[in-house]
């Protein structure tokens, strides 16, 4: 199993308008083979004086793989490739961490 975490940055403004889209394609990564997690985060309020927060400018894409090929898969899939297109706009980079569990 690898884990995933995908910083997505977005155009200042654009958080609301990204998630939409990317709530549709939801569904469809996780019925992915070897999709065993994949959803969006943004900050969450607490009172822990340790957090570290994102901003309201970037989505981190929590994800977790069977193994690199699926996850190399799933990045070529159709439905990427469109989702890529229909957030070009909102889109400025994407930071990705690909690790392996460390038990």
């Amino acid at each position: 199993m690898i884990h995933v975490i995908a910083t997505i940055e977005l155009a200042p403004g654009t958080r609301d308008a990204y998630l939409a889209v990317f709530r549709k394609l939801v569904p469809e990564v996780r019925a992915e083979k070897g999709c065993i997690e994949y959803g969006p985060a943004i900050d969450s309020r607490t009172d822990l004086s340790n957090q570290a927060t994102i901003g309201p400018d970037k989505v981190v894409v929590v994800e977790k793989w069977e193994n690199l090929a699926a996850l190399k898969a799933h990045s070529a899939s159709p439905h990427m490739q469109a989702y890529r297109v229909s957030v070009k706009d909102y889109v400025c980079g994407v930071h990705l961490l690909v690790l392996d569990p460390a038990e």
